[in-house]
C-alpha cells in the first residue's frame, strides 16, 4: 500500500474528534510529500534540528508538532514556527518556550507530559508535578505559552488491559486538571495519546490526538 492509501485508511478509522498526526521522523521529504499531497497537513518529529531543516524545505502551511523530548538548548530552533509541542515535562522548559516565543512575537500552545508508563526510561510528569508547573508564580507571569492538554506514552506491551489502563489515568488527569485549573479555558481540550500499535486503545479512552508513523510510513529507518 501506498502513503497515500494507508492514510485513506486510517482516516476512514479515525472519528472526526481526533488529529491525526504523521510521525516525519526520520522520513525523506520525498515521503513527507506523498503524505502532504493526500491531505495531510499535520507532521510530527521528535528533533528540533530535524523538524527545522524540513519545515525550511516544505510548505508553509505544514502545521508542525515536536513529539520528542525537547531540550531547553534546542527550543530556539523551532520556536518561530512550531504549532504544538507535545513535551513539556518541567519549569525550566516551560520558562525557556516562553522566553523563544517572545522573542518570536508568538505564543506558543504545548501540553504537560504525563509519566503513565511502568518504564523508567520515559520522561514525564506526576499529577502533582504538573499541578506545580501550572501554579507556579513563574508560570502564571508567562503570557507566550499556553498549555492546551496532557500526552502521555503507554507502556510497550501486548497487555492491552494495562495500556488501556495507563490511558484511563491520562485521562483522569486531564479530567482533574480541567476541573480543577482550567474549568473556564476552552482551549484546554487536548489529550495526546496513541500511537502505531495502541492507537484503537487511546481513543476509545478519549485521546483528541494520535501519533501515527508506522501505519503512514511503514517501519521505521533507524538512525
Amino acid at each position: 500500500m501506498s502513503i497515500k492509501d494507508n492514510l485513506i485508511n486510517l482516516k476512514n478509522k479515525l472519528p472526526s474528534t481526533t488529529k491525526l498526526v504523521a510521525v516525519s521522523k526520520t522520513k525523506p521529504i520525498e515521503d513527507i510529500m506523498e503524505a502532504y499531497d493526500a491531505g495531510q497537513r499535520v507532521f510530527g518529529e521528535n528533533k528540533a534540528q530535524d523538524m527545522a531543516s524540513k519545515h525550511a524545505l516544505l510548505p508553509e502551511d505544514i502545521e508542525w508538532h515536536f513529539i520528542g523530548h525537547m531540550q531547553t538548548n534546542k527550543v530556539k530552533l523551532i520556536a518561530p514556527f512550531v504549532s504544538l509541542i507535545h513535551s513539556v515535562d518541567s519549569l525550566k522548559l516551560a520558562k525557556e518556550i516562553n522566553k523563544q516565543a517572545e522573542k518570536n512575537n508568538r505564543t506558543i500552545d504545548c501540553l504537560l507530559q504525563f509519566h503513565i508508563a511502568d518504564e523508567e526510561t520515559k520522561f514525564g510528569l506526576s499529577y502533582n508535578e504538573a499541578i506545580d508547573i501550572i501554579q507556579n508564580k513563574a508560570t502564571n507571569n508567562m503570557d507566550n505559552i499556553r498549555f492546551v492538554g496532557v500526552m502521555g506514552m503507554a507502556t510497550f506491551t501486548d497487555d492491552n488491559i494495562q495500556i488501556k489502563t495507563e490511558f484511563g489515568n491520562l485521562l483522569k488527569s486531564f479530567n482533574k486538571l480541567k476541573a480543577t485549573c482550567y474549568s473556564t479555558y476552552d482551549y484546554f481540550e487536548e489529550i495526546s495519546m496513541g500511537m502505531s500499535g495502541d492507537y484503537k486503545i487511546a481513543i476509545e479512552e478519549g485521546s483528541t490526538i494520535v501519533r501515527l508513523g508506522t501505519l503512514i510510513f511503514g517501519e521505521r529507518t533507524h538512525i
